[in-house]
């Protein structure tokens, strides 16, 4: 009797982890962690960059929202382009432009130029997310996709703290208000340090075959399995017509793509709207400043560093339990004590401040918010479409997942300031808490969506 050939996806499914496997995860994580730095320097240099142009309370909206209006169009203009052309070129092009556009945002020389910058910036920042996503979903092995996926995207917690200590150190150095220049420039030499690393990984095998291109496919495949492969090993999944963006809300697929986008556009108007405005609301709820925007600046930012540490420990909690308890569980229970943590914070905003009751409530509230996402949604959000979406439509999949939740972001960063001064902050928490409720029960009802096979059909070819 015959023995049965493994495909190709059987084999990367079954491989050992290898250092090609590693060195792939690395440079993926490594463009998540920029993702997280620029979220974190971009509200520390926003007092400064205000003074230095005297911009007005529209601009310094646009100079934060900019960089997430820009991702929204780079995920889903090439989220979608990357499944067309491949993972490695735009693996690559993406990050080399991001350093073009960090450059001239550090070098601006109005207001206009640095949202335009930072906008620019943005489309960089959202198409490395399904770039990324689909390149370590396709080439790691099944029992280790998940925590390489969660352990990529826990590096955005160290970018925010590197972001700020390195806005700590830079106002501790010097007092110029043009000191947000070298804010915005810091992350440049990381970047071309990954974009030349980057130079050197292969394409994606899972995609090589799903273009027809099985000879490469068998080549790449054999550095990762480091064993032969055949051509008839890879014939089986050749496929070479290109689906169409718009199969991601075919009958069969909706369901998925609902479960992949809704809950991360509900979670980033939380964690943007929430997160950026930290020192801001830590000013308000338990700091005075001597009323100078600069020791003002560095008061807040030290509080929300120490309150990022629970940023990462969540993170570390996901690793540790993505696998035992389940991503969908992780995820609902995540979004239940989100809203815990706001609740308590706009408790504590209802309140008198100066007892130590009050300040159990902020620093409580804003550790359980914190801990909580990113053991829960901020992780399982990235990972649910890279695992759900079959190789075809996996980038574009995650592409509108991405841009979903970068629209929540934006919505976040340009309602957060209104509400808080039209409704107060207190019940703006609220309503931040009510939607983390719903995408909890969007989780919920849309659970037995979120288990697919990596490769499986579900509509379109994989």
């Amino acid at each position: 009797m015959a023995t049965a050939v493994p495909s190709i996806d059987e084999l990367l499914d079954e491989a050992p982890l290898t250092r090609l496997h590693i060195r792939v995860w690395l440079l993926s994580a490594m463009g998540i962690m920029l993702d997280g730095f620029d979220f974190f320097i971009i509200g520390v240099a926003i007092p400064l960059i205000t003074v230095q142009f005297g911009a007005t309370t529209l601009q310094v909206g646009l100079v934060s929202a900019a960089a997430v209006i820009g991702a929204i169009f780079g995920a889903s203009t090439l989220g979608p382009l990357t499944d067309r052309l491949g993972r490695r070129i735009v693996f690559m092009v993406d990050l080399a432009m991001f350093v073009a556009f960090a450059a001239g945002s550090a070098l601006a020389w109005s207001i206009w130029v640095l949202i335009g910058f930072r906008f620019l910036l943005g489309v960089c920042i959202g198409a490395d997310y399904p770039i990324s996503a689909a390149y370590l979903a396709e080439i790691s092995p099944r029992r280790s996709r998940t925590r390489l996926l969660v352990g990529a995207f826990t590096l955005q917690a160290a970018g925010q703290l590197l972001g700020a200590l390195v806005g700590l150190v830079i106002l501790e150095i010097t007092t110029d208000v043009g000191a947000w220049r070298w804010m915005l420039a810091a992350g440049i030499p990381p970047a071309v340090l990954v974009v030349f690393l980057r130079l050197g990984v292969p394409e994606s095998p899972r995609w090589l075959a799903s273009k027809g291109r099985v000879d490469e496919a068998a080549a790449v495949t054999a550095r990762f399995v480091r064993t032969d492969v055949t051509v008839d090993q890879v014939r089986g999944r050749a496929e070479v017509e290109n689906v169409p963006w718009r199969t991601l809300f075919a009958p069969s697929m909706r369901a998925r793509t609902a479960l992949a986008s809704v809950p991360w556009f509900l979670m980033d108007i939380a964690t943007y709207g929430v997160g950026v405005f930290t020192p801001t609301i830590l000013a308000a709820l338990a700091f005075s400043g001597d009323g100078t925007y600069l020791a003002d600046d560095i008061a807040s930012t030290e509080g929300a560093a120490v309150l990022d540490i629970f940023l990462v420990v969540g993170f570390a909690l996901a690793l540790l339990l993505i696998n035992r308890v389940g991503k969908i569980r992780l995820q609902i229970t995540g979004f239940g004590a989100m809203a815990i943590g706001l609740g308590a914070l706009a408790a504590a905003s209802a309140l008198p401040g100066g007892g130590n009751d009050h300040l159990v409530l902020v620093f409580g509230g804003f550790a359980v918010f914190n801990l909580f996402m990113n053991m829960g949604p901020n992780a399982t959000t990235y990972l649910l479409p890279a695992e759900a979406y079959p190789t075809k439509v996996r980038a574009s999949g995650h592409g509108f997942a991405t841009a979903s939740g970068k629209t929540g972001a934006a919505v976040g960063l340009l309602l957060f300031p209104f509400m808080k001064g039209s409704i107060g902050l207190p019940s703006t928490l609220l309503i931040i808490a009510t939607g983390c409720l719903v995408a909890g029960g969007v989780t919920f009802l849309l659970r037995r969506f979120a288990e697919p096979p990596i490769e499986a059909a579900a509509g379109a070819p994989g």
